[in-house]
């Protein structure tokens, strides 16, 4: 019995995770193609380095550390700013449409944002957040439940403004 390679579960994670990593970057960028090249970036830095995973177990937080970590890097690098209107025009074909939704993650900051998409659009667990974002468990529950109450509160004005 050959139990498969570091290698090979990464590779396996990757195509069986595909959708989620697109989903993650795109929620950096807001930008399909720039998405797209997070995506495949990660995937190459993850073949790259599967040899440097620690604990096998934990391959898909490790993935998910690296579209993190791209998607900054990218911003950074191209200071990418997208207006509402061209993540209208441009997200069309993206999983997430509730608009609503993606312009109250705007008011969140990069770590608010990830703990929220990880948590509710990815369905991963509080203690692979904690691990991906190299934060204490505790750490990762007063970031989610703050960025829930800046959504809350995003949310509700947002109701207020439409209905008036």
């Amino acid at each position: 019995m050959n139990l498969p390679t570091t290698q090979e579960l990464v590779e396996q994670e990757l195509l069986s995770n595909y959708a989620s990593m697109y989903r993650l970057a795109y929620t950096y960028v807001k930008n399909e193609s720039d998405a797209m090249d997070i995506v495949q970036e990660s995937a190459y830095l993850a073949i790259k380095h599967a040899a440097t995973v620690k604990h096998v177990d934990y391959i898909r937080t490790w993935i998910f550390r690296i579209v993190i970590n791209t998607a900054l890097s990218a911003l950074r690098r191209n200071s990418f700013e997208v207006a509402a209107e061209k993540i209208a025009e441009q997200g069309q074909n993206d999983q997430y449409t509730d608009f609503d939704m993606m312009e109250a993650l705007n008011v969140l900051n990069d770590k608010e944002r990830t703990v929220i998409i990880l948590r509710y659009f990815e369905d991963c667990r509080l203690q692979d957040i904690a691990d991906a974002m190299k934060e204490n468990l505790n750490t990762v529950k007063s970031i989610l439940y703050r960025s829930l109450k800046k959504l809350r509160i995003e949310l509700t004005e947002g109701e207020i403004c439409h209905e008036t």
